[in-house]
């Protein structure tokens, strides 16, 4: 198994010369192999690569960098590209790289029956293997859960000066905004984009993490984050991490209503993979009772596939109402909803 970290110096060598020269022994097609090209970064996921290998015999190469450098990496390879899989983050990264052209359309019986038809591509292009869900978490002491039931309660002048947002630039906002225009159109999308850069404590910075972080701290009283990001806070050997998490609590917004927004991590084929079996092999691992087990265990995401049992802390945040509005949907508002959070002034 091979592993590589691709930095912007590579990619602008991928551009300019072959991409069928650039591409290094261990990441050439080989029957018993695929190679991956993967945005995802976190530790655990070595148990999927190993675990998968040993179930079938066939090794995993990977290229590991940010979304948009494989996107780009792979429109300079073209035909040479030797991709097999691609793996990342948030619909909106994905259905960019299958408007691209990056991606095939596949037929499998078992990906189509395990993940739900909204976390899907309809035409197979690609799937979803765990969710995340776009949560409110408010400070205990200083907020209820009820101050804000709806993302539209966001922009509602009692959370003026507390809210806390990443920038407009981070893909996970992009495509919360892409779920506002395709429920309460453009018109009322963009006056809520004004009243949350209105309502914003601070100016964007930061991860999600970082918001979590600056209401523990005061900075402010409420802030929007995938749910994971709590739930790894939660479940950290770092004490400092847990006294954040304790000082917080999660609020499944929209329960009312459509249900809270809920994006994916997930991936296709690669449109000149020539182990497309070995691909389609390993996207049927990943909705596998196992698999399921190790996004929940190991990065706090919630499985897709119905009936797997959440580990802590996913149980402790409670069911909830999710919206069911096609991921490839919201993801496909991508370009209006950063035209709108421009407009609206949102850093």
């Amino acid at each position: 198994m091979s592993t590589f970290n691709i930095n912007r110096r590579h990619l602008m060598a991928a551009a300019a010369a072959s991409a069928g020269l650039l591409a290094a022994p261990s990441v050439l097609r080989a029957a018993n192999e695929i190679n991956l090209y993967s945005s995802r970064h976190y530790d655990t996921d070595e148990a999927f690569y190993t675990n998968f290998t040993k179930l079938t015999g066939i090794g995993i190469n990977r290229i590991e960098a940010k979304a948009e450098e494989l996107i780009e990496r792979m429109k300079a390879e073209g035909a040479n590209s030797p991709a097999d899989v691609f793996i990342t983050v948030d619909a909106g990264n994905i259905e960019r790289a299958n408007v691209d052209g990056l991606l095939q359309p596949v037929s499998s019986d078992t990906l189509t029956k395990a993940i739900p038809a909204h976390l899907r591509h309809p035409d197979g292009s690609w799937f979803g293997f765990s969710k995340r869900a776009r949560v409110i978490v408010v400070a205990r002491d200083r907020m209820k859960p009820e101050d804000v039931p709806t993302y539209e309660s966001l922009a509602d002048e009692k959370v003026k000066g507390k809210l806390l947002i990443r920038s407009s630039g981070n893909i996970y906002n992009q495509s919360l905004m892409g779920s506002i225009i395709a429920a309460d159109g453009s018109e009322q999308a963009e006056a809520w984009a004004r009243g949350v850069v209105a309502n914003m404590a601070r100016a964007p910075k930061g991860g999600d993490t970082d918001q979590i972080k600056a209401v523990a701290a005061g900075e402010g009283d409420v802030a929007v984050a995938n749910s994971y990001y709590l739930g790894r806070l939660i479940v950290s050997d770092k004490a400092e991490d847990r006294e954040i998490a304790s000082k917080v609590q999660i609020v499944f917004p929209n329960q009312n209503g459509r249900g809270t927004n809920v994006n994916i991590s997930g991936g296709g084929v690669a449109r000149y993979a020539r182990n497309v079996e070995g691909a389609v092999k390993f996207l049927e691992y990943l909705v596998s009772d196992e698999a399921q087990m190790l996004f929940a265990s190991g990065n706090v995401e919630y499985p897709v596939v119905e009936g797997v049992k959440l580990p802590a802390p996913l149980d402790s945040f409670g069911s909830f109402k999710e919206d069911t509005l096609d991921a490839q949907k919201y993801a496909a508002l991508n370009a209006e909803a950063v035209q709108i959070m421009d407009r609206a002034g949102w850093k």
